[in-house]
């Protein structure tokens, strides 16, 4: 096991996420266009509630696994920079036929994340300040000692901690088991693949979206046979989502999964990685070309059941 000392801070600390996009829908119909095109469901969220959730092309393909905010008076949704130009124009494709508008706002925002040691306390502290300087303030807490906020440039936090590598952060992720896509994996998995009915970012109530079909037959019929791992250990070279996960079977190693993200640290890593869902847990892994690599599979804190 890991030392997640690595990782999580002793403090609370600061992480500048200048790799996420905030994207912005108003307007009158902004709810119900974007209930028709998501896996949440928008509508059941009131102003100050947020959800994961995922946008899929008509296949049933994840295009980007989101956070979602609702505000009084718009929609805000965060996710990777790079799945940015193709996920847009997907999400834009029919709004011309409905009362809203659709916006790249992210040079608008500091997309922050707090963690560490005591941040629950310190965010508790702070925060009444923080929303009298600014009221349109977006915070969520993703679990205990970990939180992600979004303030108005004109606005800037005086966020008086120190600050974590914003890399750091997507490992946290990796760890919480939260899928990440890359630009290579965009259009690559139905989003069971990637756990998100256990995070609660599917409806099965809600009623039609994009790739609703697809989503629906793989939970009732169960044709999903991939589910989203966290690996960890050591590798003496450098992993990317580039690079290729082999799992041991007898004295033989096959390439196994797509990799979706990768913290590394010197010799230590943590990889997120969609396999097959029936892995057996004890399986070995190691990174292709690299002999010196040992990685095996880390609990996630949920189940897939």
């Amino acid at each position: 096991m890991m030392n997640e000392r690595l990782l999580f801070p002793s403090e609370p600390s600061v992480y500048h996420l200048d790799d996420v996009t905030v994207i912005r829908l108003e307007g009158p119909d902004a709810v119900k266009y974007l209930n028709g095109q998501v896996t949440c469901d928008v509508a059941a969220l009131t102003p100050g509630q947020s959800s994961l959730g995922a946008h899929c092309n008509p296949k049933g393909k994840v295009l980007a696994a989101f956070r979602l905010f609702k505000r009084e008076q718009d929609l805000l949704l965060m996710y990777k920079k790079e799945l940015a130009e193709i996920e847009l124009a997907e999400l834009k494709k029919y709004a011309v036929f409905s009362k809203l508008t659709i916006t790249d706002v992210s040079n608008e925002f500091h997309i922050i994340g707090v963690a560490g040691t005591g941040s629950d306390g310190w965010i508790n502290t702070h925060i009444t300040t923080f929303e009298q300087l600014d009221t349109s303030l977006v915070k969520c807490q993703i679990k205990q000692d970990r939180w992600l906020l979004l303030s108005q440039k004109s606005h800037p936090l005086p966020l008086s901690l120190p600050e974590q590598p914003h890399n750091d952060w997507w490992g946290l992720d990796i760890l919480d088991g939260l899928p990440q896509l890359n630009k290579n994996s965009q259009a690559e998995f139905i989003p069971q693949a990637l756990n998100l009915h256990a995070l609660q970012a599917i409806s099965f109530t809600k009623g039609c979206y994009t790739g609703q079909e697809i989503v629906a037959r793989a939970k009732y019929r169960g044709i999903n046979n991939r589910a989203l791992f966290a690996l960890q250990g050591t590798a003496s070279h450098t992993v990317t989502t580039d690079s290729v996960v082999e799992r041991q079977l007898g004295e033989h190693w096959r390439s196994s999964g797509t990799i979706l993200d990768v913290w590394q640290k010197d010799e230590q890593v943590l990889i997120s990685v969609v396999l097959a869902s029936d892995t057996a847990p004890e399986t070995a892994f190691r990174i292709e070309s690299d002999e010196e690599s040992s990685l095996s599979i880390r609990p996630l804190p949920y189940t897939l059941e």
